[in-house]
């Protein structure tokens, strides 16, 4: 019934026949020889030698078999152990490997104070958006690739995490948000009431050149406004992102928004008569900027099509960073003009006005763009963007939805030590004096619970003294003991941390 077993190991290539995988595994031989005497019998007289030694961690097995009936199944059975096999898997060959213990590149695990961190973090987030009126939405982190990839030249299509599942369809992990709020709004149609405010917080990937701050994945907060075509929106956005920042201390000394929009970059490009259809690609190689030198970025633009002067022309225009200049070059009749100046008009009256300023130069590398753009930057130069977004008022016809006004934001939580540091806390610690009233502590534990108070309770038997650095490494506010001789009264006695002040209470009274 079974020909070889191929063994290899490091440097090592050998054939055992099917009497020394009879005697390497006793199951195997115990199941023919109920079945199949004789040939089990033939097995033990046919050994002649000794069975050469190998470490188990060196050797991987491969079966092959000379039935087309019965073998690979019965064999997968024997090597296996799986549900419905006839004998167990060979002890010799489980191997116990031991595994990296860091995450994947590019990827991060989250301890205790990471992700205290982070909750605090998400909660700031959540509390902002729900303060300007927006609902919470979230996506699958698993989307159809076409809806990262409608957009050609774009630098997020290298960027991928993608393959082909069992389905044979393609699909990709998210590298952001707004494709996939895209495609919530096309799907509900004209069941939801415009204008929607939505905001999300999730997990995006991104397969990209890691540098300080910057993973292959990271959580990021969006806000969007859905149906509203007046800078109002833009100015709204704004607000929302500067209100976070003062919550959590920022100020705009620290960080502040550079504002443009991409009428500007179209505008030039239409005095020059540059194809509409190279807009986007411009777009791109113009997010680059102080990122790659700048006859490189010379290089790219002519490479697109575009003339030795109108490259020029877009420098010079790209280097302007006031309102005034920008009128003087392109005249005070263009649309982006007008766009900016009540931007700019309306964070007088949010009194944010401290918090942007003018940069022609920003882009963003996103195609789907349309009009006015901003970016969070810190104003120490320590960090890449902040946060980012802008006008795209176009984006839902390319997935073959009817277009609809549209601006949002993007803002990555990433990169350790940017924001405060946070503790753990609870209110009560409660332990017990003795093992035997364990079970009376955790009715303790059980009482304030249902109080809604959060209580750490000690599962074992510890002296004061260990019970104390607990307290002080989980700021507990309370320390609850069970005492055998208060239990015996229905008491248990209280310690306020901060204070020092120590009582004994009734159970029963307990708060």
């Amino acid at each position: 019934m079974f020909s070889t077993f191929n063994f290899s190991g490091e440097g090592v290539g050998v054939e055992l026949n099917a009497d020394m995988r009879a005697i390497t595994n006793p199951s195997f031989l115990i199941h023919h020889h109920y079945y199949h005497p004789s040939l089990a019998s033939a097995v033990l007289r046919s050994l002649r030698h000794r069975l050469p030694v190998f470490s188990p961690s060196l050797i991987r097995v491969r079966a092959q078999s000379t039935s087309t009936s019965t073998s690979h199944a019965e064999l997968d059975n024997v090597r296996t152990g799986r549900s419905g096999s006839l004998a167990s898997p060979p002890t010799h060959l489980d191997v116990t490997q031991k595994i990296d213990v860091n995450p994947p590149k590019g990827t991060r695990d989250f301890p205790p104070e990471e992700m205290r961190l982070r909750n605090w973090l998400f909660q700031n987030f959540r509390e902002v958006s729900q303060l300007f009126g927006f609902e919470e939405v979230d996506f699958p982190v698993l989307e159809t690739e076409a809806l990262f990839i409608r957009k050609a030249g774009e630098e997020i299509r290298d960027q991928l995490y993608c393959f082909e599942d069992r389905g044979n369809r393609r699909v990709a992990l998210r590298p952001e948000l707004t494709p996939s709020l895209a495609r919530l709004v096309i799907q509900k149609g004209k069941s939801v009431s415009l204008p929607l405010k939505w905001f999300a917080i999730g997990q995006c990937w991104r397969y990209e050149r890691m540098t300080r701050g910057r993973r292959r994945e990271h959580y990021q907060w969006n806000m969007d406004i859905i149906g509203v075509p007046h800078v109002t929106a833009e100015a709204e956005l704004i607000s929302s992102v500067i209100t976070f920042f003062k919550r959590i201390g920022i100020t705009s000394s620290d960080v502040g928004f550079k504002v443009s929009s991409r009428k500007v970059l179209q505008e030039v490009l239409r005095r020059y008569s540059i194809p509409e259809s190279l807009f986007g690609r411009v777009c791109v190689i113009i997010d680059k900027l102080e990122k790659i030198p700048i006859d490189d970025i010379k290089k790219e633009l002519m490479s697109v099509e575009l003339s030795e002067d109108a490259v020029e022309e877009l420098l010079q225009i790209l280097s302007v960073k006031s309102l005034t200049k920008l009128e003087e070059k392109l005249g005070s009749s263009v649309e982006a003009l007008a766009d900016l100046k009540q931007l700019f008009s309306l964070a007088e009256k949010y009194g944010y006005s401290d918090w942007i300023q003018f940069d022609a130069s920003i882009v963003r590398g996103l195609a789907y763009y349309t009009g006015i753009v901003f970016e969070g930057f810190d104003r120490e130069g320590k960090l890449r963007a902040i946060c980012g977004g802008g006008r795209y008022d176009r984006l839902l016809s390319t997935f073959g939805g009817d277009d609809i006004p549209a601006c949002g934001f993007g803002f990555a939580a990433k990169g350790k030590g940017t924001y405060a540091r946070t503790q753990p806390q609870v209110q009560n610690i409660v332990c017990s004096l003795d093992q035997d009233l364990q079970g009376a502590a955790s009715s303790v534990a059980a009482r304030l619970r249902e109080k809604g108070q959060s209580v750490d309770l000690v599962l074992e038997n510890k002296p004061l003294k260990w019970v104390f650095k607990r307290a002080a490494r989980v700021n507990a506010q309370r320390l609850i003991i069970v005492g055998s001789t208060e239990w015996q009264k229905g008491m248990v006695s209280v310690k306020i941390l901060s204070s020092g002040e120590q009582y004994e209470i009734k159970f029963s009274e307990l708060e």
